[in-house]
């Protein structure tokens, strides 16, 4: 076996998952074929009722058999491997999908001004305001400190390219040229 993903956090109530995606992860599930996690040192197959890939590197995943949030928790953090090997499967380089989505840039560090930074934790998928959640990291010294912006602390940026400034996949950094007080709503 050989991994090809982990699962990150469950993603409504019905026992769905966001699962982020290695490369070595098919183009194509194939839905016959289970996805194995280690659970105790053993590798236990959890077959997938309905696969939606959010970008490159995620995908919404529901298990047969996993029918609640609490049991989809309890997989959380766990790897998945495929029994097949590598080579034998298409992976998104094998694709012409080479485009940047919002889900891709979950992880990546975030500059939001000469004050703040952060980390992209989450993509909301909203049709009328898609969002990405960020958690605040640090700012600088300089400024007044407040709860609001406080390390840990999440700020909702509109997930648009127009305030992407510049964007580093090699270093998985963000800039963010953001609009005059879209900052001042969380200060």
């Amino acid at each position: 076996m050989f991994p090809v993903g982990k699962i990150s956090k469950p993603f409504g109530l019905g026992g769905e998952l966001l699962v982020n995606l290695y490369d070595t992860f098919p183009a194509e599930p194939n839905k016959e074929e289970p996805l194995y996690v280690r659970i105790d040192t053993l590798a236990v197959p959890l077959f997938i009722d309905r696969f939606e890939r959010r970008g490159r590197t995620g995908a919404f995943v529901r298990f047969a058999d996993i029918d609640s949030e609490v049991r989809a928790s309890e997989l959380v953090g766990l790897e998945c491997y495929l029994r097949e090997a590598a080579d034998e499967q298409e992976g998104p380089e094998g694709s012409e999908d080479e485009e940047l989505y919002f889900e891709d840039l979950i992880g990546f560090q975030a500059v939001l001004n000469e004050k703040l930074t952060g980390l992209v934790e989450d993509f909301i998928d909203n049709d009328m305001n898609p969002l990405l959640v960020i958690r605040i990291e640090s700012q600088s010294r300089q400024a007044e400190p407040s709860a609001e912006t406080d390390p840990g602390h999440e700020v909702f940026i509109p997930a648009t390219e127009e305030f992407i400034a510049e964007l580093d996949e090699e270093t998985r950094t963000i800039v963010f040229d953001l609009p005059e007080g879209l900052l001042d709503l969380y200060l």
